[in-house]
């Protein structure tokens, strides 16, 4: 297990942490132009403070909770229990056309004498969610943060995410979802747990 630990890559590398600081005044210029660009004023009521609005938006988006310290508590007596976590939706953006995308995240884990608190996970998913993004990576990310903190590798995160990029533009398919799993640990060698979490991961997505 150390091993396969010391092989992940720590959470906030190759590029994965979140940019900044934001410069709200360039970033409002900026979006002033964009409007005058698209034929608009400005300067008109209902766009004068939009500029400003963007930017703090912009700001927000790229800082959410900046810091996560996750709380593992011992819990002998539940190693190798399966833990499922659904449920957690996030919004993050496309690096590729700057366009929302929702993402449904589902987290299972095997515990190995402790247990992380369940709002972390939550917490997890919005801070990687926080920034320009791609699902596939997205999804790794987790999975690797919640095996660090846990000492543990016998996690797995499954993601189905709805993309705008690809809903509104292009090839304008609306009922598109993308699906993407990252398993580690047992999740890899044990075809009925994968397959545990898989029908537990998705069962709320089905009955969407």
């Amino acid at each position: 297990m150390t091993n396969t630990l010391d092989r992940l890559a720590p959470p906030d590398s190759e590029n994965l942490a979140s940019p900044g600081p934001v410069d709200t005044e360039r970033v409002a210029d900026l979006v002033g132009q964009l409007l005058a660009a698209l034929g608009e004023d400005p300067g008109r009521e209902g766009l004068s403070d939009t500029p400003a609005r963007v930017a703090a938006w912009w700001s927000g988006f790229l800082y959410p909770e900046a810091s996560v310290a996750p709380t593992c508590f011992t819990e002998q007596h539940l190693s190798g229990q399966l833990v499922v976590i659904g449920g957690m939706s996030v919004w993050s953006l496309c690096e590729h056309h700057l366009l929302p995308m929702n993402l449904d995240v589902a987290v299972g884990y095997v515990p190995d004498g402790e247990v992380m608190g369940l709002s972390k996970f939550g917490r997890i998913a919005q801070r990687y969610a926080g920034r320009l993004q791609v699902q596939e990576r997205f999804t790794r990310q987790i999975a690797d943060e919640i095996a660090v903190v846990l000492g543990n590798t016998d996690v797995a995160v499954a993601v189905r995410g709805t993309h705008l990029c690809m809903s509104t533009r292009g090839v304008r398919m609306e009922a598109a979802r993308t699906t993407t799993v990252q398993a580690g640990g047992r999740f890899e060698s044990d075809p009925v747990l994968s397959q545990q979490f898989l029908t537990l991961a998705t069962d709320r997505w089905r009955a969407a």
